[in-house]
């Protein structure tokens, strides 16, 4: 019984460090593709970014680039990305992302 503690101790730890964590942000994935809406800026797996302009069950209609959409399925979203402020925005609140303590 007690050559068995070290083969069950791995076995823990595999679990532990590797599937659970595996089975986590699986599961966190599925949840992400499945909140997708329209208007939502994603990154594909293939790396490619655009906006999401059509859901359907199955797959999901990614705009590119003016007037070019591509129609990809559901597993291919990696992730939701946030559009980085636009500079129009930073003039209009009279703020800059570059101030700090110290700057001038």
């Amino acid at each position: 019984m007690l050559e068995l503690l070290p083969i069950v101790a791995v076995a823990l730890l595999f679990w532990l460090l590797i599937i659970r964590p595996a089975s986590r942000r699986q599961k966190e994935l599925s949840r992400m593709q499945g909140s997708l809406t329209v208007g939502d800026e994603v990154m594909l797996t293939s790396g490619i970014l655009g906006t999401v302009s059509e859901i359907t069950d199955e797959h999901v209609s990614v705009l590119i680039a003016d007037g070019v959409a591509i129609n990809v399925v559901r597993g291919a979203i990696g992730s939701i990305t946030r559009p980085a402020p636009r500079e129009d925005d930073d003039a209009a609140t009279g703020g800059s992302t570059e101030d700090g303590p110290g700057a001038i």
